[in-house]
Formats: C-alpha cells, sequence, structure tokens
C-alpha cells in the first residue's frame, strides 16, 4: 500500500452547495439603489439596505455611542436630584442639553428610534439565515468533486481491500460526520453547530432587545428619599420621582413597606484618600404585605432588597438637619428634619429650604447652609474640613410672606418673589435659637439625621434577559471553537488490480491550513485497510512508512 499527500491552496470544492452560506445581501453592504423600479423596487432596496450586515453595525455602533451621554450625565431615571444639581453648576449649558434628552437618554425618541431600527435589521437579517441553515441541515451532504487534487488536503495510497470494504471503513472512521454515499466516494460534513451557534448568537440579541423593552414597557423605576426614623410605602404618592411603563398600572404596584431605623455613613480619615466615602450601610424593617411578618434587612451598595419583585437599591446619601421654628407670638409651628442636597462629595456641604406656611401669620421661609465639620480657612472663610459629622453648624436665611405654595413647587427651591427678605442668621451651632427681626419669631438648629436615595426597580424581564444574554454567549462560543469540514473518500480499483484510496479535505474556517485531523483520519483509515489485508505483503506494517509528496499544510 503506497500513500501521498499534496497541499493545494485552492479551497474551491466543485459541486459544492450554496445552501449553507449566508446571501450576498446579508454580506454585502447597503444594495444599490433601483433606478425606475417605482414604489414597490424603492421598498424592496431599502429592506435590503435595513437588514445588510454593514446596517446593522452601524446601528448598534450607534447605540453604542447614543448610551455614552446616558453614562456620563445624571440622568431622571437614576437621580433627579443630580440633575438639578447639574442644572445649577450649569444654567446655559444644561437647557440645551436638556433639549436632545440628553438627561433622559435611554427613554428619548431618537435613542429609541435607534432601538427599533436595530432590532428590526437583526430580525430581517436572522431569520432568513436561520431558514437557509435549517435546510442545509437537512440537506445531503455536497457531492464528491471530480477532481479531488484541488482540495487542501489530498492523500492517496493503495490497498488490497476491496473498494465497498474501503468505503465501509472510511463510514466508521467518520463517525461523528454526516455522510453520504455517491458511486464509488464517500462525502463527509461536519460543524454544523458553528452556523447554529451564529443564528443563536443573533437570535440571543434579539430576545436580549425584546427583554429589555419588555421591562421597560412593563416595568417600573422610582425615586425616594427617607430619612432616619420615617418609613416608605410602596405606592404611587410615596415617590418622589416614578418612571412607570407604557403598559405599567400604577394602581397595582407590588405591596411593600419599609422603615429605616439607621444609617451609617463610614469615610476615610486618613492619608490621601481622607473623605473619600468607605461605606454606607442602611438598616431597614420591611414586610411583604399587610399580613406578612416584618423582616430585618441591612442595605448597602451593590446589596439591594428583593420584595415582591422589585429591587430597591441604595444609591445615596445625604444629611437632613433638625429645626424648630416658633412664631411670633412663640408657638411652636414646626419640628421636623429637613433634607439638605450636598454640593459636592468632598465636604458635603448642602443646601436646603424650610418652608413654614403655617405660622398663624405671615409665612416664613428658610434658606440654609449645613457644613458637616465646620473651620474657618486660612481667609476666614466657613467651610467643611470632613463629609463626616464632627461639628455640624448651619446658617440660614429668612424670609416672610406668601410662600407661594398653591401652585406646585420643589421642595429644596423657595419663591422669593412674594416674600420679604428679613435677615441672615449667624452660625449656628446644634441647639442654638437666632432670634428673628422685627419679632416674626425664631428658629432653633436642633440636630442632625441622615437620609438614603433610594430607587425601586421591577423588572420581570430580568431573568429572560439573563437567559438571553447566556444564550447569546453560548452560540459566541460555539461559533469560535467549532470548525466545519469535509471530507471526501473515492475508492477505485486500479490496472493492477488493487484498490486506489483518495482522501480529501477542506477546513471551511480560518484555521482551514490546520490539516491535522485530516492526516489523522488517513492514518486511521489507512490501518483499519491494513487490518483487513493483514496476508498482504506489499502493505507496510504502519501508515507512517507511506511516502509524502507536496507539503502536509
Amino acid at each position: 500500500m503506497t500513500t501521498s499527500t499534496s497541499g493545494n491552496p485552492d479551497n474551491t470544492t466543485e459541486g459544492q452547495s450554496s445552501a449553507a452560506q449566508p446571501s450576498a445581501a446579508q454580506h454585502s453592504g447597503a444594495a444599490k439603489g433601483p433606478k425606475g423600479l417605482g414604489l414597490a423596487g424603492w421598498g424592496r432596496w431599502i429592506w435590503r439596505t435595513l437588514t445588510s450586515m454593514r446596517t446593522a453595525l452601524i446601528l448598534l455602533f450607534l447605540l453604542a455611542v447614543g448610551a455614552i451621554p446616558g453614562s456620563i450625565l445624571p440622568q431622571n431615571v437614576v437621580s433627579v436630584d443630580e440633575v438639578a444639581t447639574y442644572f445649577r453648576e450649569n444654567p446655559e449649558l444644561a437647557p440645551w442639553l436638556d433639549r436632545f434628552y440628553l438627561f433622559d437618554v435611554f427613554s428619548s425618541p431618537w435613542y429609541a428610534a435607534i432601538y427599533l431600527l436595530l432590532f428590526v435589521s437583526l430580525a430581517g437579517c436572522v431569520i432568513p439565515r436561520a431558514l437557509v441553515h435549517a435546510k442545509a441541515v437537512r440537506a445531503r451532504p455536497v457531492t464528491t468533486p471530480r477532481n479531488l487534487g484541488r482540495m487542501p488536503y489530498v492523500a492517496r495510497f493503495s490497498t488490497d481491500a476491496a473498494p465497498e470494504t474501503a468505503l465501509e471503513q472510511a463510514r466508521k472512521v467518520l463517525k461523528g460526520y454526516r455522510v453520504e454515499k455517491y458511486g464509488d466516494s464517500v462525502s463527509a460534513e461536519t460543524g454544523y453547530l458553528r452556523e447554529v451557534g451564529n443564528v443563536l448568537f443573533h437570535f440571543a440579541l434579539l430576545a436580549l432587545l425584546l427583554a429589555l423593552a419588555a421591562g421597560s414597557f412593563f416595568g417600573y423605576r422610582g425615586n425616594m428619599l427617607i430619612v432616619e426614623g420615617d418609613g416608605f410605602a410602596n405606592t404611587l404618592p410615596s415617590y418622589d420621582a416614578i418612571y412607570p411603563g407604557h403598559w405599567t398600572d400604577t394602581d397595582e404596584f407590588a405591596p411593600f413597606t419599609m422603615y429605616l431605623e439607621e444609617f451609617e455613613p463610614t469615610f476615610i480619615e486618613e492619608g490621601s484618600l481622607r473623605g473619600q466615602a468607605e461605606s454606607f450601610v442602611a438598616d431597614i424593617r420591611y414586610r411583604a404585605g399587610a399580613d406578612a411578618p416584618e423582616q430585618q434587612h441591612t442595605l448597602e451598595v451593590n446589596h439591594p432588597l428583593s420584595v415582591n419583585g422589585v429591587q430597591v437599591y441604595l444609591l445615596g446619601h445625604g444629611y437632613a438637619p433638625e429645626f424648630q421654628v416658633r412664631n411670633a407670638e412663640g408657638d411652636l409651628v414646626f419640628d421636623q428634619a429637613v433634607p439638605f442636597l450636598h454640593r459636592e462629595t468632598m465636604t458635603y456641604i448642602s443646601d436646603g429650604v424650610v418652608k413654614v406656611p403655617d405660622t398663624g401669620g405671615e409665612e416664613l421661609g428658610f434658606v440654609g447652609v449645613f457644613l458637616p465639620t465646620a473651620m474657618e480657612d486660612p481667609e476666614g472663610e466657613l467651610v467643611s474640613a470632613f463629609p463626616g459629622v464632627q461639628n455640624p453648624m448651619v446658617t440660614v436665611e429668612a424670609y416672610k410672606g406668601d410662600l407661594g405654595m398653591v401652585e406646585p413647587q420643589s421642595v429644596y427651591q423657595l419663591q422669593t418673589a412674594g416674600m420679604e427678605h428679613i435677615g441672615e442668621s449667624p452660625v449656628l451651632a446644634v441647639g442654638e435659637t437666632w432670634e428673628l427681626p422685627d419679632g416674626s419669631g425664631s428658629i432653633t438648629f436642633t440636630g442632625v439625621k441622615d437620609f438614603v436615595s433610594l430607587q425601586s426597580n421591577r423588572d420581570a424581564a430580568r431573568l429572560p434577559a439573563l437567559g438571553a444574554a447566556t444564550a447569546a454567549v453560548a452560540g459566541l462560543l460555539l461559533t469560535l471553537f467549532v470548525r466545519p469540514r469535509r471530507v471526501w473518500v473515492r475508492a477505485t480499483e486500479g490496472e493492477d488490480g488493487r484498490t486506489r484510496v483518495e482522501l480529501a479535505g477542506l477546513g471551511k474556517t480560518e484555521a482551514a491550513g490546520d490539516n491535522t485531523e485530516f492526516h489523522e483520519i488517513t492514518k486511521q483509515l489507512a490501518g483499519r485497510l491494513r487490518n483487513e489485508s493483514d496476508d498482504n505483503p506489499h502493505t507496510p506494517s504502519d501508515p507512517s512508512e507511506s511516502t509524502t509528496k507536496g507539503s502536509d499544510r
């Protein structure tokens, strides 16, 4: 038995089926526009352009680019307070950004348009491709080419075994391949899972887009602020800001209540990182319904509370100075903690407003500044040296008149158009009182509480989205590691009466130049045929003794 192997760079196979190959429109860019074909022709051109691979890649790129401002700029859906702070710090730029929905990126019309076009593009590309692949899987392997010598891998040897025996042994060697007999040859294919993985990956992307859309339509996000000692009920009026989906029933929120017992912020006190947050820990009690038992939960960053399908996340914290306000007669008309919003996170200097409408006379309003660790800088200015509460002080400006509360207004802003400025207080430490000018009353700084800003998120599509993402990864792995291959074996009787066996292999991936597997198939087939003709003195005792021509790539 004599064996020879040759290499050939031509990967073209005569008689190859084109069924398993994506259509040209799927791999090409935008198709050329039709000339003189009317409305139907233009419609077909638009559809081919939209469903082309180039268009899908462009839309995917635009979707990623569009998400950048949503990651850099504060978003209303995450924190209305941060957006308000941005407006105060950038009064000229912020309105222009708001015109382009850059504070509501993921609910903006332009982002939704990109999202929808990408979905249509993927669906129009993947569904026909899946149908083509389904036909290819059911189809018979391609017929054996007439000239196997054109394949990248070719091996030839002779044996005393009959041609039918050689083909039968080839079937056994090609276990795991789909094999079909054509006359004096067999054709085998394997690696269909690569294209299955490709289709699975794209269908998983479609499923992921659908899951995200379903979560947006049927779920909701809400922001709330809770001061230590206060509670929250999951009802629409309890939210400071709510963003329901288009098909969310806001009258049937999942029933639960929670109560903030204590919040403990910890900041680094030494070294170059002094002032940075080290940990935020909130101890809460909650009930999953009116008849449910009360439970405890420690709420931390990346450790949300999950109750009745709703996840409650800790977003941030701040300080709520406590004030007592007395009217001109000395009656106590206000006694509570008021959340102040910090300007920046390294010192937690915070601004807030105290509104006292029920004084029995003229309404009172105060604009205050809170300093958690007050001290004077070298220039004599009052600053906060540390974000933690170590030396809390406040200053307030007082106004009297009409608060304008007959119309909706922010709790963090004081409408002073109908009010008179009556003075500015000295710096007040805890327990100190400022008597208002003209006998209008007094205000006392009585203490400080912490508050937390929370976000509740209900998204029933989280698990489907996770499943879709997992399927996408699985499809990608199949695409990367499965190698489609084709093998042909032809056995014919030579003039000397012996059987000439010709084996050709074709790899259809980037690793097509690696012929190791084809060489192993040749050795196995030669070994089986040698066992079939052990008494043949011309058969080498080992296939490796065969002569080789050309290069085995």
